[in-house]
């Protein structure tokens, strides 16, 4: 298969090869239009893009960047920043969700550069195949297609759980919401990727609208405008306290006890980022990419700091470390928004309602998430079927330029679902699958961020000006350095608990991630005998000559007046 696939596209799987700047794709596209232009110029011939297929551009600027906007706002935002909390306490809160923020950033930066220069589908898997070495490419394909579609089922899982917060929903078996969840979400993304894009769309912007409200309603009660008249101010960073002890609990060892506290909350955050780079994999499929991935690329810093560090310093003054109704909804699992500390903070405000308007956003958020899921673990499938890593019947396309094979096997996962609705032996083995993601997404903002130092130096290598990019991300390669270096210090340690006492069980989950990938990493790299690619060999330019020439193609936008100029800055 790979041998055919090199000697139709021209390129090796390996990515060593780097073909020369085709200015053929100026004419595909003036002939054949943006879409199969590009399939052309991808694969090396007509022949091949019409046989296959494409994916179509069919994400208007507003939906890529409402994606951005409402990746970062998932179910971490409404129920896992409680864990950090009652385990840290509200300075490690902030300071760790902002510091991974900040590493987050860097990274996104990275990623956008490269994303900008080549807006290709799935795009992950085909940077570090192309940059680096065909292993790695490998590597974060398969890990980031395996981790995305068991991520799917937990999605799907908590929002089937997330129903049964309310008293209507006693006495039906589960598996029937798991059903309809996951109905709704094959058909969210089997049609067309404009469906996709409308549902992410709705979903994002009542994620927006929940968290905005949230944070007003903060501070009004932070300054005591609430029912109970009480100002919070930051009573409950002195009453337990700013910063708590963990694992350490011996007071003579205070400091190195809230040392690892702020340590865990930097664990729990970059779980909590999971999916912030899903706008770069949805690139090759956006409309007018050169301009609507750096827009929302450099948003990225801000709506990290509105929505992330805003919300824990929220929730930091709202609601105590110790407060005994969340710790209780943790230690009882408590379904929905029971667990939220939102809710909590709603709840001890005296404020009625609110908790079942949260769940139903909550809900949003799982079903969002999963939709999102399917489609990342979809492109993932379809960047290594296209790095020739996985089976060419994959490639194949609808008419409407959806990959529905891809599709198809990633939604296949999702069956696995069904084991959550067990006892036992089927309910351990879908936790034990659920493990293996845990570290997923770290590997891939580590790869992300290999990647791009190989891009820096290619770039330099080929004689290509930075300066002449279309979007180019400051301090590099720096910034791509200390995020690689960050998120590295993440995985060695993120299972510092587990050794003393040792339990091999939570080892197994922060730790199985490592050997995954380096199998897979290490497998490809002895079978097809691959290497770490020169940087005046790395191929930059496959499939550059079509996009640079369906440049021209997109209208641009001009307002009419104040408000349009308004929305046009916004989405």
């Amino acid at each position: 298969m790979e041998k055919d696939y090199e000697e139709k596209t021209g390129f090796s799987a390996n990515g060593a090869e780097a073909p020369p700047y085709d200015s053929n794709g100026d004419r595909l596209v003036s002939d054949k239009g943006i879409r199969m232009g590009e399939a052309a110029d991808m694969y090396g011939d007509l022949e091949t893009a019409e046989e296959y297929g494409y994916v179509t551009r069919g994400l208007k600027s507003r939906h890529i960047q409402f994606i951005a906007l409402g990746g970062t706002i998932g179910t971490g935002l409404f129920l896992g920043i409680g864990k950090s909390l009652t385990q840290s306490g509200p300075l490690s809160l902030l300071l760790g969700y902002s510091l991974t923020g900040l590493a987050l950033y860097a990274m996104m930066q990275s990623l956008g550069e490269m994303a900008t220069w080549l807006p290709l589908p799935g795009a992950i898997p085909q940077f570090c195949a192309r940059y680096v070495d065909g292993a790695m490419g490998f590597a974060v394909g398969w890990n980031n297609w395996y981790s995305a579609a068991i991520t799917q089922c937990v999605e799907i899982s908590a929002a089937s759980v997330v129903i049964q917060f309310w008293p209507g929903a006693d006495g039906i078996n589960v598996a029937a919401w798991i059903t309809l969840v996951l109905a709704l979400i094959i058909c969210l993304n089997i049609f067309a990727v404009a469906i996709y894009g409308e549902a992410e769309f709705c979903f994002a912007t009542l994620k927006i609208i929940t968290i905005v409200g949230l944070l007003i309603m903060s501070f009004i009660l932070v300054v005591g405008g609430g029912p109970n008249r009480f100002a919070y101010g930051f009573y409950y960073w002195q009453h337990p306290g700013a910063m708590t002890q963990y694992y350490v609990t011996d007071p003579n060892r205070a400091d190195l006890g809230r040392f690892l506290s702020f340590f865990a909350t930097l664990v729990n955050a970059a779980f909590s980022y999971g999916g912030v780079e899903t706008v770069a994999v949805a690139a090759g499929e956006a409309e007018n990419p050169r301009k609507n991935i750096p827009k929302a690329v450099k948003r990225v810093f801000w709506r990290i700091l509105f929505f992330y560090v805003l919300g824990s310093l929220a929730i930091g003054m709202l609601v105590p470390s110790d407060d005994p109704n969340l710790l209780s909804a943790q230690a009882s699992s408590a379904p929905g928004a029971a667990q939220s500390p939102w809710v909590i903070a709603i709840t001890s405000a005296g404020i009625p309602v609110l908790d079942s308007i949260i769940n139903v956003v909550i809900l949003t958020s799982a079903a969002s998430s999963g939709n999102a899921f399917l489609y990342v673990g979809s492109r993932y499938l379809y960047a290594l079927a296209q790095n020739g890593q996985a089976p060419r019947f994959l490639l194949k396309c609808s008419k409407k330029g959806v990959p529905y094979w891809c599709v198809i096997c990633t939604a296949a996962i999702a069956g696995l679902t069904y084991l959550s609705c067990g006892q036992g032996g089927a309910q351990l083995t879908f936790q034990w699958f659920q493990n293996l993601t845990t570290i997923a997404s770290l590997f891939t903002w580590t790869s992300i961020c290999v990647a791009y130092i190989k891009f820096h130096g290619a770039l330099k290598a080929q004689g290509i000006d930075r300066n002449t990019l279309v979007f180019k991300s400051p301090f590099q390669p720096y910034l791509a350095w200390i995020s690689l270096i960050f998120f590295s210090i993440i995985i060695l340690f993120n299972g510092f608990a587990v050794f003393a006492p040792f339990d091999i069980t939570n080892f197994a989950t922060a730790y199985v991630g490592i050997p995954i990938y380096f199998i897979l990493y290490f497998a490809w790299k002895v079978i097809k005998r691959t290497h770490w690619i020169p940087a005046a060999e790395v191929d930059l330019f496959t499939g550059k000559a079509a996009l640079d020439a369906a440049d021209a193609q997109w209208p641009e936008q001009i307002p009419k007046n104040a408000l349009e100029k308004f929305w046009f800055w916004l989405a």
